[in-house]
């Protein structure tokens, strides 16, 4: 497998800067082989947020020094607990409406979907619109986006939501706000698209 690191979509998603979304989107020389491929696609995105925790501790020892350094440390994984359930185009790209803002700032949307702050999985929609500490990004906004991620169409997308239990990258969510961890495959264009989201205040 391969990024596609010079694909529209990256400077697309670079307009969203407060997006917590971590997306990759690659490709495989290998024939799809259904779940078998997305998992080995989840694996290369995982594996790219490990050599970036690896880089961060690099410079992080140059400019403060090992003390501050050692704080940090690589993600660390376990694909074998790792299980995956396939979901529909049409639940996954969910964009719900707003009803209301009340006084608070909190937003009630037109879904049955209810955040109890438990640490869990979170759909997509809400990885985008409602991260810890706000956006502003709208409804627009999230099919902007998801209209760049998948130029040719969604009616052909083969797509597995995955459990968040195998990495210690998901912790931060599993803390208070949530978890998410996505797999694509787009059958139009034969690419994949991975989507990770953890966060906490």
């Amino acid at each position: 497998m391969h990024e596609l690191k010079n694909d529209p979509f990256y400077e697309t998603i670079g307009n969203y800067d407060r997006c917590v979304i971590d997306y990759c989107l690659m490709k495989d020389d290998a024939a799809h082989q259904g779940v078998q491929s997305h998992k080995k696609a989840v694996l290369f995105t995982m594996l790219r947020a490990v050599g970036r925790s690896i880089a961060n501790r690099r410079n992080a020892e140059a400019m403060w020094g090992k003390a501050v350094a050692d704080k940090l440390h690589p993600w660390s994984y376990d694909m074998e607990k790792a299980k995956a359930v396939p979901i529909d185009a049409a639940s996954f790209l969910f964009v719900p409406e707003i009803l209301r803002t009340d006084r608070n700032g909190c937003v009630l949307y037109d879904c049955d979907w209810e955040n109890d702050n438990s640490g869990g999985q979170i759909p997509y929609w809400y990885a985008f619109l409602e991260q810890p500490h706000g956006t502003g990004y709208g409804s627009e906004a999230f099919r902007r986006v998801n209209a760049a991620l998948f130029p040719a169409g969604t009616d052909l997308l083969e797509i597995y939501e995955w459990t968040t239990d195998w990495s210690d990258y998901f912790d931060a969510g599993h803390e208070w706000w949530g978890a998410g961890c996505w797999s694509v495959y787009d059958t139009h264009l034969d690419r994949y698209v991975v989507l990770f989201a953890s966060a906490t205040d």
